[in-house]
């Protein structure tokens, strides 16, 4: 039997690399302790198993040394967490998914004769957060009576979702990589991120976060398309950004989704903080974390008042990351994007895009599934 000439120290990076330890692998690959040591070699099917299995492409393990990956998009994640090593193959599969959904989505809309989205780039950082979000909030119709008046966290989100929608942005949440429930997304290693782009701006949440923490996230994200710029962020309300873009726009997104004037026109002065900010958490539809942010900035509370509330809110809500369920198609829709997909299921069943595509994309395997997700969709497939 015929065995690969592959170096063991890139058995163990691909390892490493995707989060695995030997015992974890060792289980499919009983071989591999011994592999790495040098001691022995995999077949070529044994090689193309183990690269699907951590999520590296094949060619990679015959490289002389481990590449340097870094993710293709300008990194605005605090420093601490950069360092702490490479980033994953799932969060780089994410990015390099998105882009090719922006580009596939970019010569659709210019084919159908769509206009360039004018607010991408229409804001600088000497703009005001206050100037911003008004326009933001313009465009987006975005009615803070009406977020007030949905039920949950959830739907709240969901109505952020469809205004941002509406205005040409392509809308990605999913806490998995494609549909691969065995590939979940971290919300410690990144939030969100934007890709900028005229003709096809995108936005993707970790929909492993907090469902307020989200609203949040894709606020921030909108922020970085009104600067035009693209970013991978790693949001926290509490901790000033060292890059001013980041301060910027998470001051934007805080004045969009609680605008100091109307928070403190429904402060209780003398309330008990974390009481009175889970009230205006829920009456807002954001985090409690915002609400303890906006508090602070303005000025109800004390910078210690501030930092004591926060840390315990944070551990409070440290096991409540949002989870699945719900109905499978709408979940579908959300992780691809309504936009996104109904542009793709259009296109492939006017025979402009073949079906190989439209699967690669969506992530589906079934013809069932495709025709489902149109209905779902309101189409008719």
């Amino acid at each position: 039997m015929t065995r690969v000439e592959v170096r063991p120290e890139m058995l163990r990076w691909g390892r490493e690399r995707a989060g695995f330890n030997l015992h974890d692998l060792g289980r499919r690959f009983p071989k591999l302790e011994s592999w790495e040591r040098g001691d022995g070699r995999p077949t070529l099917k044994q090689l193309e198993r183990y690269a699907k299995s951590t999520f590296t492409p094949i060619g990679y393990f015959f490289l002389p040394e481990p590449p340097v990956e870094q993710v293709p998009l300008p990194d605005f994640r605090a420093p601490r967490k950069v360092r702490l090593g490479r980033p994953s193959p799932n969060l780089l599969d994410t990015v390099y998914l998105c882009r090719q959904r922006q580009d596939w989505y970019r010569q659709y809309a210019k084919t159908e004769g769509e206009r360039p989205r004018a607010f991408v780039g229409s804001a600088q950082l000497s703009n005001t957060a206050e100037e911003i979000a008004g326009r933001m909030r313009q465009a987006l119709g975005f009615d803070l009576e009406a977020r007030r008046d949905c039920p949950t966290w959830t739907e709240a989100l969901r109505k952020f979702i469809d205004q941002t929608d509406s205005i040409g942005v392509l809308v990605m949440v999913s806490g998995i990589v494609l549909n691969n429930t065995r590939r979940r997304l971290d919300p410690d290693e990144f939030r969100g991120f934007a890709l900028a782009d005229e003709w096809a701006p995108l936005v993707f949440v970790n929909g492993a976060d907090t469902r307020a923490a989200q609203m949040f996230t894709l606020a921030h994200e909108l922020a970085h398309l009104w600067l035009g710029q693209s970013a991978l962020s790693d949001i926290d309300p509490a901790v000033p950004p060292q890059h001013e873009v980041e301060r910027w726009c998470n001051r934007v997104a805080a004045e969009l989704l609680v605008p100091v004037r109307a928070l403190r026109g429904e402060y209780r002065l003398g309330a008990e903080l974390g009481g009175e900010a889970q009230r205006l958490a829920r009456h807002f539809k954001v985090s409690t974390l915002v609400i303890l942010r906006r508090i602070y900035d303005a000025e109800e509370v004390s910078k210690e008042e501030f930092e004591e509330a926060y840390s315990r809110e944070k551990e409070r809500l440290h096991a409540h990351a949002a989870g699945g369920g719900g109905d499978f198609y709408l979940t579908l829709a959300a992780r691809v994007g309504k936009r996104f997909a109904r542009a793709m299921m259009v296109s492939t069943l006017e025979g402009r895009s073949s079906f190989t595509e439209a699967f690669r994309l969506l992530g589906l395997r079934k013809m069932a599934t495709f025709h489902d997700l149109g209905l779902s969709l309101g189409m008719r497939t």
